[in-house]
């Protein structure tokens, strides 16, 4: 089943027509949409996002882009609503050293409370890494959570096979696209298929033939078929493994 394991729904690029864009996606057979939330006021969006639309998996969290406008008061209510059920995941939570205007130190404080609560709730996280992947992986090993995905994965092969061993998915999507992206492209072809999952992270992260434009979660379904082209392998092959690779790490998770 061709499942976007990554999009942001709830984005406000979406408001004027998020209708008449998940219709697209699903007529270019996209079956389901994994959702995580980037801050506080995105939790009851995400959430209602969910509890009208079955195809819809929500995930709650704090993204390191949005810690320095957060409070310690946002964990706690976090803490509360994964209490309540209903989210499927801790995310989008992670680290990114690529910014340079955000305090590192309350990022990493905020990556590690939040894996706190993943354990304790005892639910997969959806991870942001971004030239992090080594502090990252220090955290995961310290926390116990029990895996979850990367998205929109760049490290090496050897990384990439850390976070497997943690019981970790790893995102690929429009990055495939771009001839120049010969490290992703490598790593798609390498790292068995079992470890893969799909991802558009709409609006963002347009592909090679959208660039400039707004992504869209129909994306999905060529980025299934380039994906089998650069492995040489059966387009189905690839829907199925990597939906299959989805429901797995989030607990059995699939589409209504």
């Amino acid at each position: 089943m061709l499942i976007d394991s990554h999009v942001h729904l709830d984005a406000a690029e979406f408001a004027a027509d998020r209708d008449a864009v998940i219709a697209r996606a699903r007529a270019a057979g996209v079956r389901g949409f994994v959702v995580p939330a980037v801050d506080r006021q995105g939790f009851g969006t995400v959430l209602a996002l969910a509890a009208a639309r079955p195809d819809v998996c929500p995930a709650l969290g704090i993204h390191p882009m949005y810690v320095m406008q957060a409070r310690e008061t946002d964990l706690e209510e976090l803490d509360a609503r994964l209490a309540r059920g209903g989210a499927r995941a801790v995310g989008e939570i992670g680290l990114d050293h690529f910014v340079t205007d955000i305090d590192p130190a309350r990022q990493l404080a905020f990556f590690v409370a939040q894996l706190a609560l993943a354990r304790r709730h005892d639910l997969p996280v959806i991870l942001h890494v971004r030239r992090a992947v080594d502090p990252v992986l220090k955290q995961l090993r310290r926390s116990g959570v029990r895996g979850g995905i990367a998205h929109a994965f760049n490290g090496s092969l050897q990384q990439a096979q850390m976070f497997v061993d943690l019981g970790f998915r790893l995102g690929f999507g429009g990055a495939m696209s771009f001839e120049g992206s010969s490290r992703i492209r490598a790593l798609a072809r390498a790292l068995p298929l079992s470890a893969i999952v799909l991802e558009t992270d709409a609006p963002d992260m347009p592909p090679a033939w959208a660039r400039g434009e707004r992504n869209e979660p129909a994306s999905l379904a060529r980025y299934a078929t380039l994906l089998a082209e650069l492995r040489g392998i059966d387009r189905e092959e690839v829907v199925e493994t990597t939906g299959r690779n989805l429901s797995d790490v989030l607990g059995g998770w699939m589409p209504g």
